[in-house]
């Protein structure tokens, strides 16, 4: 009898001991600048070394996903000439370009820096014709600064953070990004800027803005931008002005423009959630609009519980 106790107590440690070993699965988000001012050229070098030392398994960025019909619709003709130019471009190869699927999933399973030139070629109108936008950008990176990247600041989040840690750590992007209804959200914020001439919410707006600008000033100076950009108080002011919270008075616009906000947050991070479950890796980190970040770590905590988001001051 004892024996048999004996051996159960241990099965049932052992069983314990498999489930500690397995490790959950981590979001790390790490809210972005986009294009940085001159003056600040080097904002992105902190950032870059901190996302080099978290080591990620999978990086995800902030660009449309390639079977989005929704937003490539909106996008074919939309506000951005980059994304208007590459969906012409993808429409064109579908009819044109000679794809195999069998050359293309090799050679993306090559490291970059055993990747020739014609072979990069390849790759970059293959991710075209996919319509895969975030690696057709990252290749055609890998073609013109090669395996080191830009020596020179792009004083942009792609070439100085995001294609530069997808070189060093030999990983292709995961696009994550939905503009559905970018239109209408832009729609919806001038009726809201409208409403607020009337009732005091611009000035409410102006007044946020300012106290943000002046709060970045002297990290700025110090090449501190991305840090403080990524402290929970700035992220809170910068997703109080996207999502409209910051209104003294909840009108028809700002009601339409809040919503249509949440509702893009709640996409991507669904977008995000899938992919990190599906791939099965521990250490996931995004690359995001600095405004997204409040509105994708509620999302994420909300709908997927058994996830580890963590924001990049936080780690």
């Amino acid at each position: 009898m004892k024996t048999q106790i004996v051996l159960i107590s241990i099965f049932i440690l052992s069983i314990f001991n498999v489930s500690a070993q397995k490790q959950q699965q981590e979001i790390v988000i790490v809210g972005t600048m986009h294009t940085v001012p001159k003056i600040v050229k080097k904002s992105y070098k902190p950032m870059l070394r901190f996302a080099k030392k978290y080591n990620p398994e999978a990086i995800y960025v902030e660009s449309p996903m390639a079977k989005d019909d929704k937003s490539w619709e909106y996008l074919k003709n939309g506000w951005s000439k980059n994304y208007q130019q590459f969906y012409k471009l993808s429409d064109s190869l579908k009819s044109s370009f000679n794809f195999d699927e069998k050359k293309y999933h090799k050679l993306s399973l090559k490291k970059f820096v055993a990747l020739t030139k014609e072979e990069i070629q390849y790759l970059i109108t293959s991710s075209a014709y996919k319509r895969d936008n975030g690696n057709y950008e990252l290749y055609q990176y890998l073609l013109k600064y090669g395996i080191n990247g830009a020596k020179r600041p792009t004083r942009h989040e792609d070439g100085d953070l995001t294609y530069k840690l997808a070189l060093a750590k030999n990983l292709r992007v995961k696009n994550m990004d939905d503009q559905q209804t970018n239109k209408e959200y832009h729609i919806a914020w001038d009726k809201c800027v409208k409403e607020g001439s009337k009732n005091g919410s611009n000035a409410a707006g102006s007044k946020i803005n300012k106290k943000q600008y002046s709060a970045a000033k002297i990290p700025a100076i110090f090449r501190k931008l991305g840090k403080h950009t990524n402290k929970r108080k700035s992220l809170e002011g910068l997703h109080k002005m996207s999502s409209f919270s910051y209104v003294t008075q909840d009108t028809k616009g700002c009601l339409e423009g809040r919503k249509y906000w949440n509702e893009r947050n709640m996409r991507m991070a669904k977008n995000i959630a899938n992919q990190v479950l599906e791939s099965g890796k521990v250490k996931n980190i995004v690359m995001v609009g600095a405004s997204h970040v409040i509105g994708l770590e509620k999302e994420l905590e909300k709908n997927y519980p058994n996830l580890k988001v963590i924001l990049m001051n936080e780690y």
